[in-house]
Protein backbone atom coordinates (compact mmCIF):
# COMPACT_ATOMS: atom_id res chain seq x y z
CA UNK A 1 0.00 0.00 0.00
CA UNK A 2 1.52 3.54 -0.89
CA UNK A 3 1.01 5.81 2.02
CA UNK A 4 1.26 10.09 1.84
CA UNK A 5 2.19 12.24 4.65
CA UNK A 6 -0.16 14.43 6.35
CA UNK A 7 1.20 16.58 8.59
CA UNK A 8 2.58 14.11 11.27
CA UNK A 9 0.74 10.89 10.11
CA UNK A 10 0.67 8.47 7.03
CA UNK A 11 -2.22 8.01 5.50
CA UNK A 12 -3.24 5.27 2.95
CA UNK A 13 -3.32 6.44 -0.33
CA UNK A 14 -6.93 5.01 -0.84
CA UNK A 15 -9.54 5.07 1.22
CA UNK A 16 -12.52 3.17 1.61
CA UNK A 17 -15.70 5.10 1.04
CA UNK A 18 -18.60 4.36 2.39
CA UNK A 19 -20.96 5.49 0.20
CA UNK A 20 -21.57 2.11 -1.95
CA UNK A 21 -21.29 -0.26 -0.02
CA UNK A 22 -22.75 -3.68 -0.78
CA UNK A 23 -26.30 -3.76 -0.39
CA UNK A 24 -29.43 -6.36 -0.10
CA UNK A 25 -31.76 -6.99 -3.11
CA UNK A 26 -30.87 -3.72 -4.59
CA UNK A 27 -32.33 -1.60 -1.49
CA UNK A 28 -29.80 1.30 -0.73
CA UNK A 29 -30.51 1.75 2.70
CA UNK A 30 -30.16 -1.91 3.34
CA UNK A 31 -26.63 -2.88 4.04
CA UNK A 32 -25.11 -6.47 3.42
CA UNK A 33 -23.20 -6.06 6.73
CA UNK A 34 -21.32 -9.14 6.52
CA UNK A 35 -20.10 -8.36 3.17
CA UNK A 36 -19.56 -4.94 4.12
CA UNK A 37 -17.53 -6.28 7.50
CA UNK A 38 -15.57 -8.54 4.85
CA UNK A 39 -14.63 -5.45 2.83
CA UNK A 40 -13.34 -4.10 5.78
CA UNK A 41 -11.26 -6.93 7.28
CA UNK A 42 -9.35 -6.92 3.80
CA UNK A 43 -8.81 -3.37 3.53
CA UNK A 44 -7.11 -3.10 7.05
CA UNK A 45 -5.44 -6.10 6.45
CA UNK A 46 -4.18 -4.85 3.33
CA UNK A 47 -2.99 -1.42 4.97
CA UNK A 48 -5.88 0.85 4.16
CA UNK A 49 -6.33 2.93 7.36
CA UNK A 50 -8.82 5.87 5.64
CA UNK A 51 -12.84 5.17 6.19
CA UNK A 52 -15.24 7.58 4.95
CA UNK A 53 -18.64 7.52 5.69
CA UNK A 54 -21.79 10.36 6.24
CA UNK A 55 -24.79 11.21 7.90
CA UNK A 56 -26.95 10.66 4.57
CA UNK A 57 -24.81 7.32 3.12
CA UNK A 58 -27.49 4.66 2.62
CA UNK A 59 -30.54 6.24 4.18
CA UNK A 60 -28.61 6.89 7.75
CA UNK A 61 -27.23 3.52 7.93
CA UNK A 62 -23.41 3.72 6.63
CA UNK A 63 -21.98 5.11 10.14
CA UNK A 64 -23.83 2.41 11.93
CA UNK A 65 -22.23 -0.59 9.82
CA UNK A 66 -18.90 1.22 9.46
CA UNK A 67 -18.97 2.10 13.25
CA UNK A 68 -19.58 -1.67 13.96
CA UNK A 69 -17.16 -3.20 11.36
CA UNK A 70 -13.94 -0.80 12.81
CA UNK A 71 -14.64 -1.87 16.42
CA UNK A 72 -12.79 -4.86 16.26
CA UNK A 73 -9.70 -3.03 15.85
CA UNK A 74 -7.39 -0.60 17.59
CA UNK A 75 -8.48 2.72 17.76
CA UNK A 76 -5.56 4.22 16.85
CA UNK A 77 -5.19 1.48 13.71
CA UNK A 78 -7.95 3.59 11.58
CA UNK A 79 -8.74 7.09 10.78
CA UNK A 80 -12.09 7.83 10.65
CA UNK A 81 -14.37 10.01 8.72
CA UNK A 82 -17.65 11.44 8.92
CA UNK A 83 -19.48 14.81 7.92
CA UNK A 84 -22.06 17.73 8.92
CA UNK A 85 -25.13 17.25 6.45
CA UNK A 86 -25.39 20.86 4.69
CA UNK A 87 -26.61 19.22 1.74
CA UNK A 88 -29.86 19.40 3.59
CA UNK A 89 -30.74 23.04 4.81
CA UNK A 90 -33.08 21.68 7.26
CA UNK A 91 -29.97 20.28 9.43
CA UNK A 92 -27.98 23.66 9.47
CA UNK A 93 -29.12 24.24 13.32
CA UNK A 94 -28.95 21.05 13.99
CA UNK A 95 -24.96 20.63 14.04
CA UNK A 96 -24.36 19.67 17.95
CA UNK A 97 -27.72 17.56 17.88
CA UNK A 98 -26.12 15.48 14.69
CA UNK A 99 -22.53 15.81 15.69
CA UNK A 100 -23.20 13.81 19.40
CA UNK A 101 -24.91 11.14 17.08
CA UNK A 102 -22.67 10.73 14.90
CA UNK A 103 -20.01 9.66 17.87
CA UNK A 104 -22.71 7.57 18.59
CA UNK A 105 -23.64 6.04 15.69
CA UNK A 106 -19.96 5.49 14.79
CA UNK A 107 -19.25 4.10 17.81
CA UNK A 108 -15.85 6.36 18.79
CA UNK A 109 -15.26 9.50 20.80
CA UNK A 110 -13.76 11.33 18.52
CA UNK A 111 -13.35 11.61 14.78
CA UNK A 112 -9.82 12.00 12.99
CA UNK A 113 -11.17 14.21 10.38
CA UNK A 114 -14.58 15.75 9.91
CA UNK A 115 -15.68 18.07 6.74
CA UNK A 116 -18.21 20.44 6.19
CA UNK A 117 -20.36 18.43 4.03
CA UNK A 118 -21.07 19.12 -0.14
CA UNK A 119 -20.34 22.99 -0.08
CA UNK A 120 -22.43 24.21 -3.17
CA UNK A 121 -24.22 27.02 -4.55
CA UNK A 122 -27.27 25.86 -2.99
CA UNK A 123 -26.32 26.33 0.64
CA UNK A 124 -23.08 28.71 0.77
CA UNK A 125 -25.14 31.28 1.84
CA UNK A 126 -26.20 29.02 4.89
CA UNK A 127 -22.75 27.80 5.72
CA UNK A 128 -21.45 31.00 5.71
CA UNK A 129 -24.22 32.39 8.37
CA UNK A 130 -22.70 32.52 11.49
CA UNK A 131 -26.89 32.25 13.22
CA UNK A 132 -26.24 28.70 12.94
CA UNK A 133 -22.96 28.60 14.76
CA UNK A 134 -21.22 25.50 12.76
CA UNK A 135 -17.99 26.95 12.23
CA UNK A 136 -17.80 27.94 16.10
CA UNK A 137 -19.22 24.60 17.20
CA UNK A 138 -16.73 22.09 15.26
CA UNK A 139 -13.86 24.72 16.07
CA UNK A 140 -15.00 23.99 19.78
CA UNK A 141 -14.58 20.44 19.22
CA UNK A 142 -11.54 20.17 17.51
CA UNK A 143 -9.76 22.24 20.76
CA UNK A 144 -11.75 19.75 22.91
CA UNK A 145 -10.29 16.69 20.89
CA UNK A 146 -13.03 15.09 19.10
CA UNK A 147 -12.31 16.25 15.90
CA UNK A 148 -8.59 15.90 15.09
CA UNK A 149 -8.59 17.78 11.43
CA UNK A 150 -11.02 19.76 10.00
CA UNK A 151 -11.78 20.10 6.53
CA UNK A 152 -14.47 20.33 3.78
CA UNK A 153 -16.04 18.61 0.60
CA UNK A 154 -17.03 20.65 -2.45
CA UNK A 155 -19.07 19.78 -5.62
CA UNK A 156 -19.87 23.58 -6.30
CA UNK A 157 -18.17 26.45 -8.47
CA UNK A 158 -14.66 27.95 -8.31
CA UNK A 159 -16.86 30.82 -7.39
CA UNK A 160 -18.04 29.01 -4.23
CA UNK A 161 -14.79 27.53 -3.24
CA UNK A 162 -13.83 31.11 -2.94
CA UNK A 163 -16.32 32.14 -0.58
CA UNK A 164 -15.72 29.57 1.55
CA UNK A 165 -12.07 29.75 1.52
CA UNK A 166 -12.52 33.11 1.87
CA UNK A 167 -14.41 32.97 5.39
CA UNK A 168 -13.04 29.52 6.90
CA UNK A 169 -10.17 28.87 4.95
CA UNK A 170 -7.41 29.65 7.50
CA UNK A 171 -9.02 26.53 9.35
CA UNK A 172 -9.96 24.11 6.41
CA UNK A 173 -6.84 21.19 6.57
CA UNK A 174 -8.40 19.31 3.43
CA UNK A 175 -10.03 19.72 0.80
CA UNK A 176 -12.30 16.70 -1.09
CA UNK A 177 -13.27 17.69 -4.48
CA UNK A 178 -14.72 15.37 -7.26
CA UNK A 179 -11.49 14.59 -9.51
CA UNK A 180 -10.96 12.61 -12.31
CA UNK A 181 -9.74 12.89 -15.70
CA UNK A 182 -13.55 13.64 -16.74
CA UNK A 183 -14.21 16.08 -14.45
CA UNK A 184 -10.26 18.11 -14.95
CA UNK A 185 -12.43 20.32 -17.45
CA UNK A 186 -15.75 19.47 -17.46
CA UNK A 187 -16.03 20.72 -13.55
CA UNK A 188 -13.38 22.78 -13.75
CA UNK A 189 -11.05 20.47 -11.43
CA UNK A 190 -7.98 21.65 -12.66
CA UNK A 191 -8.70 25.54 -11.41
CA UNK A 192 -10.28 23.82 -8.09
CA UNK A 193 -7.23 21.56 -7.37
CA UNK A 194 -4.75 25.06 -8.40
CA UNK A 195 -6.82 27.55 -5.80
CA UNK A 196 -6.15 24.83 -2.80
CA UNK A 197 -2.27 24.33 -4.05
CA UNK A 198 -1.93 27.95 -3.78
CA UNK A 199 -3.32 28.35 -0.24
CA UNK A 200 -1.60 24.77 0.77
CA UNK A 201 -4.48 22.91 1.33
CA UNK A 202 -4.19 19.04 0.69
CA UNK A 203 -6.53 17.56 -2.08
CA UNK A 204 -8.75 14.61 -1.16
CA UNK A 205 -10.44 13.01 -3.99
CA UNK A 206 -13.82 11.76 -4.47
CA UNK A 207 -15.14 10.38 -7.50
CA UNK A 208 -11.98 8.86 -8.83
CA UNK A 209 -14.27 6.91 -11.24
CA UNK A 210 -17.20 9.02 -11.70
CA UNK A 211 -19.60 6.85 -9.87
CA UNK A 212 -18.42 3.84 -12.45
CA UNK A 213 -18.20 5.81 -15.33
CA UNK A 214 -14.73 5.36 -15.73
CA UNK A 215 -14.77 1.71 -15.25
CA UNK A 216 -17.17 0.61 -18.07
CA UNK A 217 -15.91 2.41 -20.82
CA UNK A 218 -16.77 1.63 -24.74
CA UNK A 219 -14.60 -0.55 -26.57
CA UNK A 220 -13.08 2.55 -28.51
CA UNK A 221 -12.28 4.10 -25.82
CA UNK A 222 -10.72 0.76 -24.15
CA UNK A 223 -8.54 -0.03 -26.86
CA UNK A 224 -6.85 3.66 -26.99
CA UNK A 225 -6.16 3.10 -23.14
CA UNK A 226 -4.92 -0.56 -23.78
CA UNK A 227 -2.93 0.78 -26.64
CA UNK A 228 -0.60 3.05 -24.62
CA UNK A 229 -0.52 -0.11 -21.26
CA UNK A 230 -1.82 -3.01 -22.78
CA UNK A 231 -0.93 -4.40 -18.90
CA UNK A 232 -2.93 -1.73 -16.96
CA UNK A 233 -6.51 -2.14 -16.30
CA UNK A 234 -9.41 -0.04 -17.34
CA UNK A 235 -10.13 1.37 -13.48
CA UNK A 236 -6.80 2.07 -12.60
CA UNK A 237 -6.30 4.30 -15.18
CA UNK A 238 -8.65 6.69 -13.41
CA UNK A 239 -6.65 5.95 -10.32
CA UNK A 240 -2.88 6.37 -12.46
CA UNK A 241 -4.47 9.76 -13.24
CA UNK A 242 -4.88 10.69 -9.94
CA UNK A 243 -1.75 10.05 -8.98
CA UNK A 244 -0.20 11.85 -11.18
CA UNK A 245 -1.23 15.03 -9.48
CA UNK A 246 0.91 15.91 -6.43
CA UNK A 247 -1.43 17.79 -4.26
CA UNK A 248 -3.32 14.79 -3.81
CA UNK A 249 -3.31 12.85 -0.42
CA UNK A 250 -6.14 10.86 -0.28
CA UNK A 251 -8.12 8.86 -2.77
CA UNK A 252 -11.66 7.57 -1.52
CA UNK A 253 -13.60 4.50 -3.84
CA UNK A 254 -16.98 3.94 -2.90
CA UNK A 255 -16.40 -0.22 -3.54
CA UNK A 256 -19.20 -2.27 -3.71
CA UNK A 257 -17.61 -5.46 -4.08
CA UNK A 258 -15.06 -7.41 -1.87
CA UNK A 259 -13.69 -8.04 -5.65
CA UNK A 260 -13.25 -4.13 -6.69
CA UNK A 261 -11.72 -3.75 -3.42
CA UNK A 262 -9.17 -6.49 -4.19
CA UNK A 263 -8.58 -4.90 -7.96
CA UNK A 264 -8.23 -0.96 -6.38
CA UNK A 265 -5.61 -1.95 -3.67
CA UNK A 266 -3.56 -4.30 -6.22
CA UNK A 267 -3.77 -0.39 -7.74
CA UNK A 268 -2.41 1.17 -5.06
CA UNK A 269 0.49 -1.04 -4.24
CA UNK A 270 2.64 1.51 -7.06
CA UNK A 271 1.89 4.75 -8.30
CA UNK A 272 2.49 4.98 -11.92
CA UNK A 273 1.88 8.12 -12.75
CA UNK A 274 1.27 9.01 -16.39
CA UNK A 275 3.42 10.20 -18.60
CA UNK A 276 3.22 13.75 -20.71
CA UNK A 277 1.97 11.65 -23.82
CA UNK A 278 -0.65 9.67 -22.19
CA UNK A 279 -1.80 12.65 -20.06
CA UNK A 280 -2.59 14.34 -23.29
CA UNK A 281 -4.19 11.36 -24.95
CA UNK A 282 -6.53 10.81 -21.60
CA UNK A 283 -7.89 14.21 -21.63
CA UNK A 284 -8.38 14.21 -25.48
CA UNK A 285 -10.11 11.18 -24.78
CA UNK A 286 -12.36 12.59 -21.96
CA UNK A 287 -13.24 16.00 -23.87
CA UNK A 288 -14.82 13.47 -26.16
CA UNK A 289 -16.51 11.53 -23.53
CA UNK A 290 -17.64 14.87 -22.16
CA UNK A 291 -19.07 15.62 -25.41
CA UNK A 292 -21.68 13.11 -25.36
CA UNK A 293 -22.66 13.41 -21.64
CA UNK A 294 -26.22 14.35 -21.29
CA UNK A 295 -26.60 14.42 -17.22
CA UNK A 296 -23.73 14.27 -14.97
CA UNK A 297 -25.20 11.98 -12.43
CA UNK A 298 -23.04 9.88 -10.05
CA UNK A 299 -26.17 7.93 -8.16
CA UNK A 300 -24.86 9.51 -4.63
CA UNK A 301 -28.84 8.97 -4.01
CA UNK A 302 -29.18 12.12 -2.07
CA UNK A 303 -32.22 13.10 -4.46
CA UNK A 304 -33.85 10.02 -3.54
CA UNK A 305 -34.88 11.01 0.14
CA UNK A 306 -36.20 14.08 -0.76
CA UNK A 307 -38.50 12.78 -3.88
CA UNK A 308 -42.35 12.58 -2.12
CA UNK A 309 -43.33 9.94 -5.34
CA UNK A 310 -40.45 7.52 -4.27
CA UNK A 311 -38.48 7.84 -7.60
CA UNK A 312 -35.49 5.65 -8.23
CA UNK A 313 -34.24 9.25 -9.78
CA UNK A 314 -30.95 7.78 -9.96
CA UNK A 315 -31.69 4.74 -12.02
CA UNK A 316 -34.52 6.97 -14.24
CA UNK A 317 -31.27 9.12 -14.96
CA UNK A 318 -29.34 6.29 -15.87
CA UNK A 319 -32.01 5.04 -18.24
CA UNK A 320 -32.70 8.48 -19.71
CA UNK A 321 -28.63 8.83 -20.37
CA UNK A 322 -28.61 5.92 -22.10
CA UNK A 323 -31.60 6.87 -24.43
CA UNK A 324 -29.95 9.54 -25.40
CA UNK A 325 -26.71 8.08 -26.29
CA UNK A 326 -27.96 6.11 -28.22
CA UNK A 327 -30.68 8.31 -29.89
CA UNK A 328 -33.77 6.08 -28.73
CA UNK A 329 -33.29 2.46 -29.01
CA UNK A 330 -35.39 -0.84 -27.06
CA UNK A 331 -33.26 -0.84 -23.57
CA UNK A 332 -35.21 2.13 -21.24
CA UNK A 333 -38.46 0.87 -22.77
CA UNK A 334 -38.10 -2.05 -22.85
CA UNK A 335 -36.73 -2.33 -18.80
CA UNK A 336 -38.83 0.39 -17.29
CA UNK A 337 -42.22 -1.40 -18.94
CA UNK A 338 -42.20 -3.71 -15.88
CA UNK A 339 -42.10 -0.47 -13.82
CA UNK A 340 -45.96 0.40 -12.20
CA UNK A 341 -46.78 3.51 -14.02
CA UNK A 342 -46.32 5.78 -10.21
CA UNK A 343 -42.53 5.25 -10.58
CA UNK A 344 -41.95 5.81 -14.04
CA UNK A 345 -40.75 9.42 -15.66
CA UNK A 346 -44.25 10.96 -15.87
CA UNK A 347 -44.77 10.50 -11.92
CA UNK A 348 -42.57 13.28 -11.58
CA UNK A 349 -44.29 16.24 -9.92
CA UNK A 350 -41.65 18.67 -11.01
CA UNK A 351 -41.47 19.87 -7.20
CA UNK A 352 -37.90 20.42 -7.33
CA UNK A 353 -36.98 19.09 -4.00
CA UNK A 354 -34.15 16.61 -5.65
CA UNK A 355 -32.27 19.12 -7.20
CA UNK A 356 -32.11 21.11 -3.91
CA UNK A 357 -30.25 18.70 -2.50
CA UNK A 358 -28.21 17.34 -6.24
CA UNK A 359 -24.70 18.08 -5.66
CA UNK A 360 -24.49 18.09 -9.53
CA UNK A 361 -27.13 20.55 -10.01
CA UNK A 362 -28.74 18.64 -12.29
CA UNK A 363 -32.74 20.02 -13.26
CA UNK A 364 -34.06 16.46 -12.42
CA UNK A 365 -37.81 17.63 -13.14
CA UNK A 366 -36.91 18.82 -16.56
CA UNK A 367 -35.04 15.23 -17.11
CA UNK A 368 -38.14 14.07 -16.19
CA UNK A 369 -40.20 15.62 -18.25
CA UNK A 370 -38.11 15.08 -21.37
CA UNK A 371 -38.21 11.36 -20.84
CA UNK A 372 -41.75 11.15 -20.39
CA UNK A 373 -42.32 12.99 -23.64
CA UNK A 374 -39.68 10.50 -25.23
CA UNK A 375 -41.13 7.14 -23.67
CA UNK A 376 -44.54 8.53 -24.04
CA UNK A 377 -44.86 6.26 -21.18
Amino acid sequence: MIYKSFQDLKLSALGMGAMRLPVINGDDAKIDEAAAQEMVAYAMAQGVNYYDTAWGYHDGNSELVLGRALRDYPRERFYLASKFPGYDLTNMPKVEEIFEQQLKKCGVDYFDFYLFHNVCEMNIDAYLDEQYGIYDYLMKQKAAGRIRHLGFSVHGSLEVMKRFLQKYGKSMEFCQIQLNYLDWSFQDAKAKVALLKERGIPVWVMEPLRGGRLANLTKDEQASLQAMRPDETIPAWAFRFVQSIPEVTVVLSGMSTLEQLKENVQTFREEKPLTGEEMTNLLAMADEMVRKIVLPCTACRYCTSHCPQGLDIPTLLAFYNEHCFTGGGFIAPMALSSYPSDKLPSACLGCKSCEAVCPQQIKISEAMADFAGQLEL
